[in-house]
């Protein structure tokens, strides 16, 4: 098969199959009509080479049939890949209600992984197979992306905000991982690789402790992203605003994710990923209804993965 070629890599995911098909049918008509044309050329070369008997008059023609097929044909070869590539687009950008969350952060020049268990990896990421995975990613410096070709799916990680890529791996085995955009000197060594596992290996491979070197994960008893998060509010006195009591100098912060929220100004903003984000780092940004800027800033003080660690735990909060 085509995709079994060294130039084509696995087909490992749920989405990889219809990525393939568009392309191959992009390739087919981009081949189809390259034929023609050099066909046609020929043709017309022969019929019209100098010296050969020919009518070139060139008469008028009011008949417009042709004309007409060489717009018709290509208007509708497009609206069909256009919808055809759509539908994959939204398909590709809209992870399922039931996904797990991992975390990624990219920095000069590695992938720093995060599964919902508490497992830290660097370079490596492992999940199980036949589940619906999302990585929430963000970059500690600059603009990197974080490519799986054998799941057909990447997405460039900026700093300041966050980026989901999602996956359903159907292939146990072992991956690339690839930043695909231009980071730096060594962008090329910013490399790794996703393991795919049985979803009973996987389980096992969770709680079997590991040496913590580079490549490898952390202690099998690591903090989950919500558990790291819930010690970061209390490290940093968050609870003593936050208490969500009458009177408190923040709001409550049980059931914030994903709400809606009045601020100061009478506009009303979804508290996703990148609000509550902006909202630790940069706590004047935006105010809530009701509520002063007496939070203190906290960008600079924590790195971006304690920032992910506190958003678990706020949506953690029900």
């Amino acid at each position: 098969m085509l995709w079994e070629l060294p130039l084509m890599p696995q087909q490992a995911s749920t989405i990889a199959h219809k990525v393939d098909a568009l392309y191959l049918f992009l390739w087919g008509m981009t081949a189809f009509f390259t034929l023609l044309i050099f066909a046609l050329i020929l043709v017309f070369a022969v019929k019209y080479k100098r010296g050969k008997v020919a009518d070139r008059s060139n008469p008028p023609d009011t008949d417009h049939k042709l004309e007409a097929v060489w717009i018709v044909v290509p208007l509708a070869i497009s609206l069909v890949i256009f919808g055809w590539a759509t539908a994959i687009f939204f398909e590709q950008v809209r992870p399922p209600a039931d996904a797990v969350e991992y975390f990624a952060t990219g920095k000069q020049w590695m992938w720093k992984f995060q599964s919902p268990e508490g497992k830290r990896e660097v370079n490596e990421l492992h999940v199980p197979k036949g589940r619906n995975i999302k990585v929430t990613a963000t970059s500690e410096d600059v603009l990197h992306d974080l490519f799986f070709p054998a799941f057909r799916t990447k997405a460039d990680v900026l700093p300041g905000r966050y980026t989901n890529v999602w996956f359903n791996a159907t292939k146990a085995g072992t991956y690339h991982i690839f930043c695909a955009e231009y980071c730096g000197m060594q962008h090329s060594l910013m490399i790794g690789k996703v393991i795919v596992m049985e979803p009973q290996d996987y389980e096992r491979w969770l709680t079997t402790a590991s040496s913590g070197t580079a490549g490898q994960t952390a202690a099998a008893g690591d903090e989950t992203p919500a558990q790291a998060g819930e010690r970061l509010f209390t490290q940093h006195g968050c609870q003593t605003c936050h208490q969500g009591s009458s009177g408190a100098l923040g709001p409550a912060l049980a059931g914030v994710s994903g709400a809606e929220v009045e601020l100061q100004n009478g506009e009303k903003v979804k508290a996703d990923d990148d609000y509550l984000r902006e909202s630790i780092l940069n706590s004047s940004a935006k105010i809530v209804k009701g509520y002063q800027a007496v939070m203190p800033n906290f960008k600079g003080q924590i790195s971006e993965e304690d920032v992910m660690s506190l958003i678990a735990y706020i949506k953690a909060q029900k």
